[in-house]
């Protein structure tokens, strides 16, 4: 049977709509951002020329800078963290659940509410409890009335609340997608291990670990990048503050530009998120790929 032959022409007629579309909506944006970057602008008259005074600024006088980027690299660890706790679940359900359908769509269920209805949710649940707040309510009624805070107004408690916001909506998404990725998983290697007197943990640690990576570094490479990016939750529950002290890079972008009108300064804010998102992206799949050869050798 002879191979149908497309002349390359043809095949790159029709990826250029496709291609220039990609172009439009990411390189073009990303360059304008890095143009823009190198100068003082406040969105409305003629920019000016400042070259790398934006970066110095930001690296070396910002004083918001660099907690910013530190909350955001600490959102992103607990959201791989998770993604064990996720696992674990998947496996349970996996394996002891005849229906799990129902349980894994069950955790599925914040996944598809929407920012607002979360934020306003948990909003009222850290509220004090002159305020109805549940959280507290729930504290004082057991007998924990010394562990009752002000959630969202204290910086110690603040970053953490809202993480803790993020963690909860999106467990599920991981769940989903590690459930699916074990159930692929032919059971024969299961009975053969179980031949050979490997099961429960060690059958997980030599088989369903192993034959997941790829699923897992999906949900990796989306919790890291989705944590570094993120913004709406913040911005619908505290918009940054207490004193900045839940201001991540992204929210801290948002203000600088929208806000204080220094479209300039936030161009090289933006500049810097994105950098660090490629980073971690290749740091993160030459990470696994190393991990996928070691499993396969």
């Amino acid at each position: 049977m002879n191979a149908l032959r497309v002349p390359r022409r043809t095949i790159a007629l029709y990826v250029l709509p496709c291609l220039l579309l990609f172009l439009g909506l990411v390189f073009v944006p990303v360059a304008v951002s890095v143009y823009y970057s190198l100068t003082q602008w406040d969105g409305i008259g003629a920019a000016k020329w400042a070259g790398l005074h934006n970066y110095e600024v930001i690296f070396g006088k910002d004083k918001v800078f660099w907690p910013a980027l530190v909350r955001s690299w600490k959102f992103a660890l607990l959201s791989v963290l998770e993604i064990a706790f996720a696992f674990w679940i998947a496996i349970l359900l996996s394996r002891y659940v005849k229906r799990s359908n129902f349980l894994v769509s069950s955790y599925f269920l914040p996944v598809i509410l929407s920012i607002v209805i979360v934020g306003q949710l948990w909003k009222n649940i850290y509220n004090p409890e002159t305020f109805g707040g549940l959280l507290n309510t729930l504290l004082t009624n057991v007998g924990l009335g010394h562990w009752t805070h002000n959630w969202l107004s204290e910086p110690k408690t603040a970053m953490y609340a809202l993480i803790f916001v993020a963690l909860w909506q999106y467990l599920g998404y991981n769940i989903l997608i590690l459930f699916t990725g074990i159930q692929n998983i032919p059971q024969e290697l299961y009975e053969a291990a179980r031949i050979d007197g490997a099961e429960g943990l060690k059958a997980d640690w030599h088989i369903t670990l192993p034959l997941a990576v790829p699923v897992i570094k999906i949900c990796v490479v989306l919790a890291v990048i989705g944590s570094l990016n993120a913004l709406d939750l913040i911005m619908v529950v505290t918009g940054g503050g207490p004193g900045h002290a839940t201001e991540v890079i992204s929210s801290y972008m948002y203000n600088k530009t929208f806000l204080s009108l220094q479209y300039g300064y936030g161009s090289a804010l933006a500049v810097i998120l994105v950098a660090q998102c490629l980073i971690a992206t290749v740091a993160l799949n030459f990470l696994f790929k190393r991990s996928e050869n070691n499993a396969l050798s």
